[in-house]
């Protein structure tokens, strides 16, 4: 799922979940009596490959992904997504003009070195604009470093909280259902998945109920 954001949003979601589930294991079995010399030797049967004793219960996958559509997503995550870049508007639009008056200085520097032959150069001239343009490209390298230092902090104090409140209520969700595993499947390839242990939608659609995009979010700094 692409999603151009201002200098670029990471994702920001639960990757995997598992609820702690006590289980009783089995009793381990006796070994078997020694056969006496008198007996045949039984011929040994043949080891069976180790398996994974999974607790009882049920299994669930869910796609993370899905939590930052925009029309069927997590309703807080597109709310704060526009709260920050909102908030980023202006050093964006900044370093957007800085960047016009780059590609404006390149094309001047590059009409006078392409004068026709015996045209004269004002050698000052081009001079200054290549000082212009070299100045100006460190200005925008500098902008755009703190730029993006202080959008990933804006970023983890918004989604960070967010990021916690969808945690607990994905174990909320687990546990009220009797399942014992989520496996996050955006992040888990899988060959094969049924629909009815799919619970993106159903989780979604309950978080969205209980927590409205409308809360409160993190104010800026």
């Amino acid at each position: 799922m692409s999603r151009n954001r201002l200098l670029s949003i990471s994702a920001l979601l639960v990757v995997a979940f598992a609820t702690t589930v006590s289980a009783q294991q089995p009793a381990a079995r006796p070994a078997p009596a020694r056969p006496t010399p008198a007996q045949p030797t039984p011929t040994p049967a043949t080891t069976a490959p180790a398996t994974v004793n999974l607790p009882n219960g049920r299994l669930a996958v869910i796609y993370t992904d899905a939590f930052l559509d925009s029309k069927t997503g997590i309703l807080k995550f597109n709310s704060l997504v526009t709260k920050l870049n909102d908030e980023f508007k202006k050093p964006k639009d900044e370093i957007q003009g800085m960047q016009t008056r780059a590609q404006t200085l390149e094309t001047e520097i590059g009409k006078l070195r392409e004068a026709p032959e015996g045209t004269p150069i004002d050698q000052r001239s081009l001079q200054t604009k290549i000082d212009q343009l070299e100045q100006l490209k460190k200005d925008i390298q500098r902008k755009a470093e703190d730029a993006q230092a202080a959008y990933n902090k804006r970023r983890q104090d918004l989604f960070g909280p967010l990021q916690d409140e969808i945690g607990r209520a994905l174990e909320a969700f687990a546990k009220a259902r009797g399942i014992n595993v989520i496996i996050d499947a955006a992040q888990v390839p899988l060959l094969y998945i049924a629909d009815s242990i799919d619970v993106t939608r159903a989780f979604i659609t309950e978080f969205n109920s209980k927590n409205p995009a409308t809360a409160s979010a993190t104010p800026a700094p």
